[in-house]
């Protein structure tokens, strides 16, 4: 697979095909992927190509038809369920186009709850004091520590599910369509601030998007279509 340490995500021809009834759909057709760690990369392509496959596929969500995926020099398509979950919480963190915010937790609530399940329900962890108000200054969550999510804007809510994710040091953020629900300028602010993790952080990001103006936030752009990497 070559150098491990530098390479934190490689794909190895993979393909997905979706089975209905007699018919075979090919989502995926021979992606090979390398992502740097530290890298910024944005996936595009029109709806159907096979991106947010690709993308469910890396984070352990959906299994490969064939092909190999290494995430932080582990083999995820060797593992088996338990295994896979396990590489899962500890390796990656996930934002989607909708919040999944727990309504009845504060901003600190979700962060301590994100804590926990990193450490697998232990109640001794305590986390990262210094790292959870570092991340919230960045963010410019701070002032919102006590609030619910319904006291929050979209753009705020997007950026605790942000916070969220990378809390615990995953060694790669996933982030399907992450503005999708957000107007312009809350789009933009969370944008900026996932290129602030990126840089401050060292956060590595591969994020699918149809926005050409959030793409352009990454340090690389793919483009794919018909389930493959063209670009």
């Amino acid at each position: 697979m070559g150098d491990r340490k530098s390479n934190i995500v490689e794909t190895r021809q993979l393909e997905m095909i979706y089975r209905m009834g007699k018919i075979g759909v090919h989502a995926l057709r021979g992606v090979d992927l390398v992502v740097h760690e530290g890298e910024f990369v944005a996936i595009m392509g029109p709806s159907g190509c096979g991106k947010s496959t690709l993308l469910h596929i890396i984070g352990g969500l959906l299994t490969p038809t064939r092909g190999q995926v290494f995430v932080d020099g582990h083999e995820l398509t060797a593992m088996s369920d338990a295994e896979r979950t396990d590489l899962r919480r500890r390796k990656i963190g996930f934002v989607f186009q909708r919040f999944n915010l727990f309504p009845t937790l504060t901003v600190e609530g979700n962060l301590r709850l994100a804590e926990r399940i990193y450490s697998n329900g232990g109640r001794d962890e305590v986390g990262d004091p210094a790292r959870e108000r570092e991340i919230l200054r960045l963010l410019r969550l701070e002032d919102k520590i006590n609030h619910k999510p319904t006291e929050l804007s979209g753009g705020e809510q997007q950026r605790v599910a942000i916070a969220r994710a990378v809390i615990n040091r995953p060694a790669i953020l996933l982030a399907d369509e992450p503005t999708g629900n957000l107007d312009s300028e809350n789009a933009e602010i969370v944008l900026r601030m996932m290129k602030d993790l990126n840089e401050h952080f060292g956060q590595t990001i591969i994020m699918i998007t149809h926005n050409p103006e959030a793409a352009s936030m990454a340090n690389r752009i793919l483009k794919m279509r018909d389930g493959r990497i063209i670009s």
